[in-house]
């Protein structure tokens, strides 16, 4: 059965994301919050508790003009949420080795959610 609360948390997450206010990120998450980002199977960040997620959501914040999360699809299990993911970002910067500054980035993917005591506890992002 599908919680609307988590569902509300999420969204309210991801408009967070989306307006690049990461203390409205912050404000959603658990104090032991969990981050791992997967691209193309590998993992390329991990970061354990809310100090090391707001490093990471600052930094991130640099890196893009205009950035967009949309859920195109979500399903719930007892304990966790999925979500699909259509994503869009502008780069702000030349990326070392990639793409310059203007490049848009256009990805499918799915963000896993995890919850505790009202908050989410644990986002693992698969692209």
């Amino acid at each position: 059965m599908d919680d609307p609360n988590r569902k509300s948390l999420i969204d309210r997450y991801i408009a967070a994301y989306n307006a690049f206010d990461v203390e409205g990120m912050l404000a959603l998450l658990a104090p032991d919050i969990v981050f791992e980002n997967f691209s193309n199977g590998q993992r390329t960040s991990t970061v354990s508790g809310v100090d090391e997620f707001r490093r990471l959501a600052e930094a991130s914040t640099s890196l893009f003009s205009e950035r967009e999360q949309r859920i195109t699809a979500w399903r719930q299990g007892p304990d966790h949420a999925v979500a699909s993911i259509a994503y869009r970002g502008r780069l702000a910067v030349d990326m070392p080795d990639g793409p310059p500054a203007g490049t848009v980035l256009e990805l499918q993917g799915e963000s896993e959610f995890a919850f505790a005591d009202g908050l989410i506890s644990r986002i693992v992002d698969r692209s």
